[in-house]
């Protein structure tokens, strides 16, 4: 079916044309697409709120602490849901499988430079949070997992701004070419590896990581 792309949410026409319609309803598409500032402005108030409030309850190194572990879990997250989640059409009834992976991933794949739909929406953010949350306390507590909870959230953040970035922005150093060269042989080389976006490291340890000579574009996906 083909859909009609139409400004609904003060998109400029540029933005618009690079960002196809995804559904009939005006207020499921306009929820899809997202600015890439959006997970700074909604997230960045409560990490700092959750920070504060966790040094009331402990001290800074334990604080410290709990933020590291709590950006090495969202970076395990990162790679295993990008590598397992977004990468994989699930049997769903109905034959939805194709159509969920679609929505939540594929879709970047043929648009992959949709300047919308490179973060994700508060709709999609939100209940890894809530969820995160719940594993997190269940873990580690309701005090120490405050901290952990900040950093899990302030990993998915930089996750998001790296990403827009890898697409959009103009790398200035060795590292920053090297973020972006390995996610455009993601995009279109090998989609077989490559599964940090901004924790490149998994992927050297868990050996899906390209070789040094590959090149973008040698192998399309």
């Amino acid at each position: 079916m083909t859909f009609e792309t139409k400004n609904i949410g003060g998109e400029t026409p540029e933005q618009l044309s690079a960002s196809p319609r995804l559904f009939e309803s005006d207020l499921l598409d306009k929820l899809s697409r997202v600015h890439h500032l959006t997970p700074v402005i909604i997230y960045t108030p409560i990490i700092l709120g959750l920070t504060i409030y966790s040094l009331t309850l402990q001290g800074a190194a334990t604080v410290a602490l709990g933020l590291f572990v709590g950006y090495i879990a969202w970076t395990l997250t990162e790679y295993f849901g990008h590598r397992y989640l977004f990468h994989t059409v699930f049997a769903l009834p109905l034959g939805l499988g194709p159509r969920f992976q679609f929505l939540i991933h594929g879709v970047h794949h043929i648009y992959p430079s949709d300047p919308l739909r490179l973060v994700m929406p508060p709709l999609l953010s939100a209940p890894i949070m809530l969820l995160a949350l719940a594993v997190i306390r269940l873990l580690f507590g309701g005090v120490f997992g405050w901290p952990v909870l900040a950093g899990f959230i302030g990993g998915y953040v930089i996750y998001d701004c790296v990403h827009f970035w890898t697409h959009h922005g103009q790398p200035k150093s060795k590292l920053g070419h090297l973020v972006r060269r390995l996610h455009m042989l993601h995009h279109f080389r090998d989609a077989t590896k490559g599964f940090g976006v901004h924790a490149i490291w998994w992927d050297y340890l868990f050996g899906t990581a390209y070789r040094k000579g590959d090149t973008p574009g040698a192998k399309a996906v």
